[in-house]
């Protein structure tokens, strides 16, 4: 896993009419496939690293290689480092046209709007059934009713900090927002324009006058308030980080108590018997939840559809989970991750736990839109963009 964060970017603002799917078999009545036709032999994907595995990394770590076996399409994948660098290869490829994307909510809404990517039909692949109830329908990747995408992992942006110079343990995100914080030079943040909804999150607890109701809905007086925060916090901050390492190897040596992480983070510290913990604190988490989008232009709709299909299984997705520390969007892979793991599935995880899941603030591409009866009075992801800027260069 490296990053999931982005530099600017525009949105665009207008969501357009979504092609069909290649040489997929068409129904009568629409657009979407009505089965799944033979693979033409081959499939060109954009992923996060850690997200296709064929046993290169890993002998042991392969779901490539029997997908490739059992359906003859001959995977070629090119791993990306931010949400940005994604949609930019969905829109230019660099040479290659791309068949399909394990987009993160942060990126998903802009490839929607822009018509990168297809509207999918979910009934082709029965494991869609099996699928945490938050992750059905959610904002991040469904629009107007039209699902464009099947969930893969997901997981929550926690609160990791240093046992051992963190006491007593944390029960609020106070410590990585408040001036006065006693962790000062040793707290991490997250370095993406997305990071603008944790100052949000914080915000909503303790200034509920703002009137915050959705994290990726901010209005203009409520951005600048999160921007005020972030510049606060800016004082507080001994590294920003986007790839994984950027965390991992201070929080190693020291040099970082506390901040957000991703759970693979903490578990690769764990894992190295670093006296390193996480919690949710009380105003809760934001997070992300990753989808494998099929683009518009694919060449491969049927090896693309085929390599939903077997990553929706439960197996795939237990496999995935274990290799990557996220968790399954298929409730089925519990049984086997419980199996594997114990009940770190369960306090750790959160497997099948749509009640946890349905918490969290989910990354989204903030629009214009507000979304309700505010209309398009809120901000959109470029004025993050810009803001955040404004953070890091201030």
């Amino acid at each position: 896993m490296t990053t999931r964060g982005g530099r600017l970017s525009a949105i665009v603002a207008t969501v357009l009419v979504i092609a069909g799917c290649g040489t997929a078999q068409q129904s009568t009545t629409s657009n979407l496939p009505s089965s799944i036709g033979k693979g033409e032999g081959a499939l060109n994907l954009i992923a996060w690293t850690g997200y296709v595995e064929s046993g290169k990394t890993d002998p042991k770590v392969d779901w490539v290689t029997p997908f490739e076996g059992q359906t003859g399409c001959k995977i070629t994948v090119k791993f990306a480092d931010t949400s940005d660098e994604m949609v930019t290869l969905m829109r230019q490829g660099g040479g290659t046209v791309y068949d399909g994307v394990s987009a993160s909510g942060d990126a998903t809404n802009r490839l929607i709007a822009a018509g990168d990517v297809a509207e999918v039909n979910t009934s082709l692949v029965s494991d869609f059934n099996d699928v945490m109830a938050s992750l059905k329908s959610p904002k991040h990747n469904t629009v107007g009713g039209k699902h464009y995408g099947f969930p893969y992992m997901w997981g929550a942006n926690v609160l990791a900090y240093n046992t051992t110079a963190v006491t007593p343990a944390p029960t609020s995100w106070d410590i990585t927002w408040k001036s006065d914080s006693p962790y000062k030079g040793k707290v991490t943040a997250y370095n993406s324009p997305i990071f603008i909804a944790d100052a949000a999150l914080y915000l909503k607890s303790h200034q509920p006058s703002l009137g915050i109701t959705d994290l990726y809905e901010l209005t203009q007086k409520q951005l600048d308030a999160a921007i005020t925060l972030l510049k606060q916090q800016k004082s507080l901050i001994a590294k920003y980080w986007l790839a994984t390492t950027d965390e991992i190897d201070p929080f190693t040596s020291g040099a970082i108590v506390a901040g957000t992480a991703w759970p693979y983070q903490v578990s690769v510290l764990k894992a190295d018997h670093r006296p390193v913990a996480a919690v949710i604190p009380k105003e809760g988490v934001t997070g992300w939840a990753d989808t494998w989008m099929l683009s518009s232009h694919a060449k491969h709709p049927n090896c693309m559809y085929q390599w939903m299909k077997w990553t929706m299984s439960p197996d795939v997705q237990t496999q995935v989970a274990e290799f990557y520390g996220a968790t399954p969007s298929n409730a089925k892979s519990c049984t086997k991750l419980v199996k594997d793991i114990g009940d770190t599935a369960n306090t750790d995880y959160h497997c099948g736990d749509d009640a946890f899941l349905s918490k969290i603030g989910l990354w989204r591409t903030p629009l214009a839109d507000c979304g309700d009866s505010r209309g398009k009075t809120c901000t959109d992801y470029s004025a993050w963009a810009l803001r955040w800027q404004e953070v890091r260069g201030s």
